[in-house]
């Protein structure tokens, strides 16, 4: 099963966040703890943001190859 571009990168970057936040958990303090979860809330919302920007481009490259396709068909029968 081939994963496509919108599914692989957002999860290589979801790993890449969970390995960042590991390290990241050292400077957790009481007084960083907003900014922390902050920043993971953050990065969070831009990959789901990718994720869903993603599928539609791959959408719409799919409806334009469908669509060219079509016109090709109708151009041989003419």
């Amino acid at each position: 099963m081939k994963l496509r571009r919108s599914t692989l990168i957002p999860l290589l970057l979801l790993i890449y966040l969970a390995v960042m936040a590991y390290i990241g958990r050292d400077h957790l303090s009481q007084e960083n703890s907003l900014y922390y979860f902050g920043v993971i809330a953050g990065t969070l919302a831009v990959i789901v943001i990718l994720h869903f920007t993603l599928k539609r481009r791959e959408t719409l490259r799919r409806e334009r190859e469908e669509d060219l396709a079509g016109r090709n068909q109708t151009d041989k029968k003419s």
